[in-house]
């Protein structure tokens, strides 16, 4: 592999001058994050602004155009398919959709990677399993299938598989969308336990402004392929930037105008107005 590149031991993932393009459109220009060791580091910004790109980025699904990213001092881009696949094992993704597999039981679901990746005896396998789904609060759903599960309860069945391989860095791609307060309140318990419990570093992509704040030590704010604003909860709520101000409160206008682009109001209105008399 790759000499190690991080700018301190405190340091597991460093992105730096990151850019990285999709056709003509720049999702990134110049991005600088460090996540540190241990804690738990929110990435958010408004939607379309590349958070899951991040991740992707971070996992070596995508490469960037300029700049680099690496975790525990390897440069992802520059591994090869082999040192790549070896990188990933140590790192756990909670996707949005929970993306189980649905001809699986909960069981089957959560033994799969450590079937696919390790040569553990079945009777172990099974006590990692139950183990696992244990520490979600899902022991007793073990028989069910995917179908029986209520959203909170799929998303908590696929952290436990995420957890699987004991990673050092767990991804959250947003972990809270689309849940219940109920649901959502277990699985802000559950990513602060498990971060603390099982040494993790986590990221999380989220749009949820509270339950970020709730748990994250530092908060990184991105926009227009930029960080605008990164601190941890308390200096980000504080932050003179209007724009950051607007995000955290949800103000509907701002420098993130409520109207899009558009040529004047009264001109354009009375120039349909005119163009409509002089056909009559």
């Amino acid at each position: 592999m790759p000499k190690p590149t991080s700018k301190s031991s405190n340091i597991i993932v460093s992105v730096t001058d990151l850019s990285f393009s999709r056709g003509h459109r720049q999702i990134f220009n110049g991005v600088n994050i460090d996540i540190r060791r241990g804690k738990i580091t929110a990435i958010m910004g408004p939607s379309g602004t590349g958070k899951t790109t991040l991740l992707k980025l971070i996992g070596g699904q995508l490469h960037p155009q300029a700049g680099k990213v690496s975790v525990d001092g390897s440069i992802v881009n520059q591994l090869n398919r082999s040192q790549l696949f070896t990188l990933r094992k140590r790192m756990g993704m909670l996707f949005q959709s929970g993306a189980l597999l649905t001809d699986l039981s909960v069981y089957e679901n959560v033994a799969f990677p450590m079937r696919e990746h390790t040569k553990l005896p079945e009777s172990m396998i099974h006590s990692l399993v139950l183990m696992k789904l244990d520490a979600v609060g899902l022991r007793g759903a073990h028989k069910l299938m995917p179908s029986q599960l209520s959203g909170g309860m799929a998303r908590r069945v696929a952290l436990a598989r995420a957890i699987a391989l004991d990673p050092q860095i767990m991804m959250y791609d947003e972990p809270f969308a689309g849940q219940d307060p109920l649901s959502m309140g277990v699985l802000l318990k559950l990513i602060h336990v498990l971060n603390n419990a099982l040494n993790l570093t986590s990221i999380v992509v989220t749009h949820d402004i509270h339950e970020a704040f709730t748990i994250a030590d530092h908060v990184y704010l991105i926009s227009e392929g930029k960080v605008i604003e990164h601190g941890s909860p308390k200096q980000i709520q504080t932050s003179e930037s209007k724009w950051v101000q607007q995000f955290v409160n949800g103000n509907y206008d701002g420098p993130v105008p409520f109207h899009y682009p558009a040529a004047d109001y009264q001109q354009e209105l009375f120039g349909i107005v005119a163009s409509k008399s002089i056909q009559s």
